[in-house]
């Protein structure tokens, strides 16, 4: 099972739907608990629902807001995850730096690993060999099938047990931290959201191809994650049976 399929006419429809099922399973979380928390993900695509999620109305001040990944790169690089949200979601949405939880890209890539999971660890109030539960992730898919910055291969894919960890990542030549498999499969809900004709080779790929997530890592939640919705245009659903 890969989860649900939402798929619209029009990039703008699936922007606009991604984002009122963040904010529904947001304030699901809310009317049991006093805070929610979302973990998410950078890159180029995710930018129109950040934008979309600031625009409305929403109690952001009790909404505590995770990375899935990040690159070992200062705030203010333009590769990084945290600036892009920053402009895009934390400001506009007037998120309070309190809520905000980075990982500090501009530290050697273990210490920010191990810092960013003593935070998860202590915001959660986890013992030891306890995993979180994030109400909402955010996931992106690159062309190559890796998420987060789980990639092809990578010994890390076999790790259910730990937070975080850092990776190198040879493609890009560059150290990240990454969440890893046992997080990303306890949230309780998990979101990717696709758009464009030169998505729909990854969708197909992730969604129809033969289970290999030592290979296309993204399949591993995309298949057994507790509860998945994918929001994609009609473009990147094109080549889907």
């Amino acid at each position: 099972m890969s989860g649900h399929r939402f798929c619209y006419p029009q990039p703008e429809q699936a922007v606009e739907a991604c984002a009122r099922h963040i904010l529904a399973r947001l304030e699901e979380a809310l009317s049991g608990n006093q805070m929610a928390t979302l973990a998410i993900s950078g890159g180029r695509s995710p930018k129109p629902v950040f934008e979309h999620l600031a625009a409305g109305r929403f109690p952001w001040d009790r909404v505590h807001l995770f990375w899935v990944d990040e690159r070992a790169v200062p705030p203010g690089d333009p590769q990084s995850n945290y600036t892009m949200a920053e402009r895009h979601l934390v400001q506009p949405a007037r998120i309070p730096p309190r809520n905000v939880h980075r990982i500090h890209g501009e530290a050697r890539p273990d210490d920010a690993a191990q810092r960013y999971s003593d935070e998860i660890r202590q915001f959660f109030g986890l013992s030891a060999g306890e995993l979180p539960h994030f109400d909402v992730v955010h996931q992106g898919i690159g062309d190559d099938g890796h998420t987060a910055s789980l990639f092809s291969g990578d010994p890390l894919l076999e790790d259910h047990e730990n937070i975080a960890a850092a990776t190198f990542v040879e493609k890009f030549n560059q150290w990240r931290v990454t969440l890893l498999p046992g997080v990303l499969l306890a949230a309780r809900h998990t979101v990717f959201f696709l758009t464009g004709a030169d998505k729909a080779p990854t969708v197909r790929t992730i969604i129809e191809e033969e289970y290999d997530p030592r290979k296309y890592p993204a399949q591993l939640v995309a298949h057994h994650g507790r509860s998945v919705a994918w929001f994609l245009d009609d473009a990147a659903a094109s080549l889907l049976s």
